[in-house]
């Protein structure tokens, strides 16, 4: 039985096999993807992608209303829009 912590699907499992012709499993932590913009899917640039559960919350996404979930341009947009009172 694997510890607990690896129990969870932060992990992902890797089938070793090792010189001596045993299989093993080891647990590795996912690799993270980009994040990307709601509105367009274009990458988000602001945003750390590696190692980002060792990091603070104002590390991972900028200052910014809708930071890490939109991108400037989307926003800019959205800002106008309700500016101008289109819905």
């Amino acid at each position: 039985m694997p510890k607990p912590q690896f129990r969870s699907r932060s992990y992902r499992k890797l089938h070793i096999r090792t010189p001596s012709g045993e299989s093993k499993l080891h647990f590795e932590r996912r690799k993270n993807k980009l994040a990307h913009c709601a509105i367009c899917g274009n990458p988000l640039n602001a945003v750390k992608t590696n190692k980002v559960y060792s990091f603070s919350l104002t590390e991972k996404r900028p200052e910014r209303p809708f930071g890490g979930y939109m991108c400037h341009r989307c926003l800019e947009n959205l800002i106008k829009l309700s500016v101008r009172g289109i819905s």
